[in-house]
């Protein structure tokens, strides 16, 4: 079975990051994405998470609905900030009958040179690899592990979200219901 993992903060999880995970799920040879909430991505600024667990739960109830999209909090247990490379390693040992590979956004791939252990990404792992508005090109377009996807352009961002949610603004169809419902429910990001 191949698995993609898509690793993100989800803060909040919305629209953009499901279609980007049905589509890579659905049209291409991964048979499941999992989605890897992550408590603290070493390259960004921790101040302006909310609970990692609360991120969890957004995912989870996003994700309720779909047979091929799964929510992992593998990285909850490991040490932080989470290294991918550390993470891609305990899974395996976890999962030896499972292939995983790397879901990435385009912006990633062109600064892929500061991530840890990025040659080792590449030499043991795919990655497949999703547009992302402004970014297009890198040296590692060709490299033979990375598959450029024809997913579609999402212009959605969790900042744009949080923004509306502070400001009060109407944010329906830009996350799904029950997310929404969860966030009010709780007062984030206000």
């Amino acid at each position: 079975m191949k698995i993609g993992l898509f690793f993100g903060s989800f803060n909040p999880i919305h629209t953009g990051h499901l279609i980007i995970a049905n589509y890579l799920a659905n049209y291409t040879a991964l048979d499941e994405v999992w989605l890897v909430v992550s408590p603290h991505n070493p390259l960004k600024s921790k101040s302006d998470l909310i609970n990692m667990y609360d991120r969890l739960e957004m995912a989870k109830l996003a994700t309720e609905n779909s047979q091929k999209l799964k929510v992992s909090d593998i990285e909850f247990g490991l040490p932080q900030p989470s290294y991918t490379i550390d993470t891609l390693t305990f899974l395996k040992e976890k999962y030896p009958e499972k292939q995983f590979c790397l879901i990435m956004g385009s912006d990633n791939l062109v600064s892929f040179k500061k991530w840890k252990n990025h040659e080792m990404l590449l030499r043991d792992y795919e990655l497949f690899v999703y547009p992302r508005p402004g970014f297009s090109g890198s040296e590692f377009d060709n490299h033979p592990s990375v598959k450029i996807t024809d997913t579609p352009l999402m212009e959605i961002s969790a900042t744009f979200i949080r923004k509306a949610f502070k400001e009060q603004k109407n944010t329906q169809y830009f996350l799904p219901d029950n997310v929404i419902e969860f966030i009010e429910s709780k007062n984030l990001y206000r």
